[in-house]
């Protein structure tokens, strides 16, 4: 009798199957819809790269601080040690660490666009991809340009400790800095965004928008459950959830971001006149 392997003449990562709607789709098919399911419209992850090629006009962009990577604070060492479990990651994803911050223009608007890398670590926020946001944010204050954060991580990065817990008040510091220079700041939240990320930035925007069903919140749900024990309303924590209960402002669909962001930033950049004069022209409709 053949293997259930020589039956199959597929090739391995050609089809990835829906589950959503367990539907079977063409890799192929899936990446020209932005990872996201053509017959139920789940939203697959979207890796960084990705998601910075889906916001940027033309594809095109300038990487900013690619040269910053942990050295092990803390010697930390778990099943493995931390110093072999960043070379692994750096090895797989090709980045130094789980954040990209990166410049360019987003329908013809100068922005400065920071993506979070939920292959590298869980996208966890340590020492490093915290100074990359701060950097960021201090690089929209100079060029004084619209600052948006992709979020999709786990949380804090539990390898270094109370270091990683700094970057929360860090980052929330440097946002607040830029909100007194009165420069709009669009928090994008993907699924997951979990953690000291959820309890800092991602909740800090002027814009607070959500992915559709991304899960969003501090503590796990089965957490949750165990240390109130009680039973949780269904959808609990997922972005149409919080958007009932006030804590988002919008869920759009990835396929209608980049038009949602682009009505978004040509408002706040048109009643910001600080902004407005280092910015293209914003006349006419906005563009699909």
């Amino acid at each position: 009798m053949a293997s259930a392997a020589e039956k199959s003449r597929v090739p391995e990562g050609l089809m990835a199957k829906c589950p959503g709607c367990a539907k079977v789709i063409y890799n192929k098919d899936l990446a020209e819809n932005l990872n996201v399911c053509p017959n139920c419209a789940h939203h697959f992850r979207l890796g960084a790269v990705e998601r910075l090629r889906s916001l940027f006009d033309n594809e095109k962009w300038t990487e900013h601080f690619s040269n910053l990577s942990s050295n092990d604070p803390l010697k930390f060492k778990d099943t493995k040690s931390y110093s072999e479990r960043l070379r692994e990651n750096i090895d797989r994803t090709g980045l130094k660490d789980s954040m990209i911050v990166a410049t360019g223009k987003l329908a013809g608007i100068n922005v400065v666009v920071c993506a979070m890398e939920y292959d590298f670590i869980g996208g966890s926020m340590g020492v490093v991809s915290g100074e990359k946001t701060a950097r960021a944010v201090e690089l929209s204050l100079k060029n004084r340009q619209p600052l948006i954060i992709v979020s999709c991580s786990g949380g804090a990065r539990m390898m270094e400790g109370a270091l990683s817990l700094m970057q929360m008040a860090k980052i929330s510091a440097a946002l607040a800095r830029l909100d007194r220079a009165k420069l709009p700041f669009i928090s994008i939240l993907t699924d997951p965004t979990t953690g000291g990320v959820t309890a800092s930035y991602a909740m800090l925007g002027d814009l607070n928008i959500a992915e559709p069903h991304a899960l969003i919140g501090f503590a796990g749900p089965r957490v949750i459950e165990q240390t109130i024990r009680q039973k949780l309303p269904k959808g609990f924590q997922r972005s149409e959830f919080l958007l009932e209960h006030g804590m988002l402002d919008l869920v759009v669909d990835r396929r209608k971001l980049k038009t949602t962001l682009t009505r978004a930033l040509r408002f706040m950049v048109a009643t910001g006149s600080s902004v407005s004069k280092n910015t293209t022209e914003l006349s006419g409709p906005p563009q699909n």
